[in-house]
C-alpha cells in the first residue's frame, strides 16, 4: 500500500487558519499528477503548530479527497507517547490508511526507550504504522537493529528513512526482509534508495513536481534505471534549492509563486531572506514553474 511516490503535502494557510479550499486543490493536483499518496500533518505540514482540531481538519479533507483514490498516510507522532496514541486513534476514527510516525523528538529516548514508544502505540491502533527516522530534526537516531525488532510487530510495515546514510538504510532492507517498505526520507537520495531495495519516497519537492517523482518511482519499480537515474539527476538542483532554509519554507514559497497557495506560514516559520527569495525563484524559472 504504501509504495510509491508519497507527497509530504504542505499545510496551505490563510489569515492565520488552514486554507481548506487550497489544501482541497493541492490534493486534487496530485492525483491528477501521478501521486501515490498523501502524507498530511507532516514536518513538511508543519504538524508541530497545529492544534489538535486543525490536526484532524487537514486529515478528514485528505481522507474526504483521496477516499477510493490514493492512500492517506497521516502524520500522528509526537514526543509524548500518551499523545501520538491519542492522535492515531484520531487519524483512524477519520479513515486515515495508516500512521506516519516520527521518532520523539527532544526528548532523546534510548533506542529501548524508542522500541516501547512505537510498541505502545502499535497496540492502541488498527492502522498500519510506518515509522519515521529524521535524526536532523529529533537529535535521536534509530539504528537499524532497533527497526528490526519493531517490524516483528504485525502493523509495523515499513520505515520512513531520513538518517542520510546509505548504508543504514540497506541494513535496515537486510534485515526486515521484502514485505517491509523501507521508504526514502530524502529527495536527493530517492533514486540511491530504490535501486538498494526501497519501496518508494515520502517526498518534499514532489509539492511542486508531482508528475516527475512519481515517474522516478515507476522507472524505478519496473527495473527502468537509465530514466529513474536520468530523472534523478534531473531533479538534483530542485531537490537542493528546497532545503535552501528550514523545510517547509522554501516549498511553500514556491508553491506560492506558483499561485497554488497564499505565502503564509505559521510561527516561529517565516518568509524566507531576499537573498534566499531570489536563488529560489532562478531554481523554479529554470524548471519553468514559474514565469521569466
Amino acid at each position: 500500500m504504501f509504495e510509491g511516490s508519497f507527497v509530504a503535502i504542505v499545510t496551505p494557510f490563510k489569515n492565520g487558519k488552514v486554507d481548506a479550499s487550497a489544501l482541497r486543490g493541492l490534493i486534487e493536483f496530485h492525483i491528477e499528477n501521478g501521486t501515490n499518496g498523501i502524507v498530511p500533518c507532516g514536518t513538511t505540514g508543519e504538524s508541530a503548530t497545529l492544534n489538535h482540531a486543525e490536526h484532524e481538519e487537514v486529515i478528514q479533507i485528505a481522507v474526504d479527497i483521496c477516499k477510493g483514490r490514493i492512500p492517506v498516510l497521516a502524520g500522528t507522532g509526537s514526543n509524548s507517547t500518551h499523545e501520538a496514541v491519542e492522535l492515531t486513534q484520531r487519524a483512524q476514527k477519520i479513515g486515515a490508511d495508516g500512521a506516519l510516525l516520527i521518532t520523539p523528538y527532544y526528548n532523546k529516548p534510548t533506542q529501548e526507550g524508542l522500541f516501547q514508544h512505537f510498541e505502545a502505540v502499535a497496540k492502541e491502533t488498527d492502522l498500519p504504522v510506518v515509522l519515521y527516522n529524521v535524526p536532523s530534526r529529533t537529535s535521536v537516531n534509530m539504528v537499524p537493529s532497533t527497526v528490526a525488532r519493531l517490524s516483528v510487530i504485525k502493523n509495523i510495515v515499513g520505515v520512513k528513512e531520513a538518517s542520510g546514510s546509505l548504508v543504514q538504510v540497506s541494513e535496515i532492507i537486510a534485515s526486515c526482509g521484502p514485505d517491509f517498505a523501507v521508504i526514502s526520507g530524502e529527495d536527493a537520495l530517492t533514486w540511491p534508495i530504490l535501486a538498494i531495495g526501497g519501496k518508494g519516497v515520502i517526498s518534499v519537492t514532489a509539492n511542486l513536481v508531482p508528475d516527475k517523482f512519481s515517474k522516478l518511482c515507476q522507472a524505478a519499480r519496473e527495473g527502468d534505471m537509465q530514466t529513474a537515474k536520468a530523472l534523478h539527476y534531473e531533479l538534483l538542483k530542485l531537490n537542493d534549492i528546497m532545503f535552501i532554509e528550514t523545510n517547509p519554507i522554501p516549498v511553500k514559497t514556491a508553491l506560492a509563486l506558483m499561485g497554488k497557495i497564499e505565502n503564509e506560514f505559521r510561527q516561529p516559520l517565516c518568509v524566507p531572506t531576499n537573498e534566499h527569495l531570489s536563488q529560489l525563484t532562478t531554481v523554479l524559472n529554470a524548471y519553468s514553474l514559474v514565469p521569466d
